[in-house]
């Protein structure tokens, strides 16, 4: 078996798409399985995620499927690491553009994910994802990886705006501002009871993350700092 991408490139923008399985990137097949897998997911969830009903959606024997993904955890692996590399191209076109400040690099970066959990591909692929992960601790190792290179590019900012914050405490600014907007998928996502108010509810996000991330001290994070009972 290849090995699989390296966060650490992908963060870097150095990272190619490295198949885990027996095909040739690019392949008409292996093309047609990642998108029958992907179908699968969003349209039927993660209880009907098996090689048999992806082998069905793209028309092709279950043996046919096995040979390129023996276990259909490394489709999940594959779909993660080119999403990877897909949200890599956006930032390059967005936050990382020259010229910007670190307010509107952390901005943008807030904008991208918002943007994205409002697409019917994210807020059912995910849900499924979570799913997934609750029972399969390969899945949920993958999925870690995934929100820790999102965490990565957000503590980059909020280390440019608070440098005074210790590397640990911008870890946890980032994994707070990171919660917060996935949170919004289960209200605001596509298709969900309040979907018509992320406009709004982005607006009050870019401003409440940008000014958190400016104005946080160490002592607010360990809670050291917090407001004294006034009775009467």
């Amino acid at each position: 078996m290849t090995d699989t991408v390296d966060i650490a490139d992908v963060s870097e923008g150095k990272a190619t798409a490295v198949r885990p399985g027996v095909y040739s990137r690019g392949s008409d097949t292996v093309d047609a399985i990642l998108k029958a897998a992907l179908h699968v997911l969003i349209e039927e969830g993660a209880a009907a995620f098996s090689l048999r009903r992806i082998a069905a959606q793209c028309g092709l024997k279950v043996g046919n499927v096995s040979y390129h993904f023996p276990r259909k955890e490394l489709l999940v692996q594959l779909l993660l690491e080119e999403m990877l590399i897909s949200y890599e191209s956006l930032l390059d076109e967005t936050a990382r553009q020259p010229g910007l400040t670190a307010e509107q690099r952390l901005a943008q970066v807030v904008t991208l994910c918002l943007d994205d959990i409002r697409t019917k591909r994210t807020t059912h692929l995910f849900t499924e994802l979570w799913a997934l992960a609750n029972h399969n601790e390969f899945v949920a190792e993958r999925v870690a990886v995934f929100y820790r290179y999102v965490h990565d590019i957000i503590a980059t900012f909020v280390a440019q705006l608070n440098p005074t914050l210790e590397q640990k405490d911008v870890e946890a600014v980032a994994l707070f501002i990171s919660s917060t907007m996935e949170g919004t998928t289960t209200f605001c996502g596509f298709g969900k009871p309040w979907e018509a108010m992320m406009p709004q509810i982005k607006a009050i996000t870019i401003k409440a993350m940008i000014d958190l991330a400016k104005s946080v001290r160490a002592e607010d994070i360990h809670g050291l700092s917090a407001p004294q009972n006034q009775a009467g």
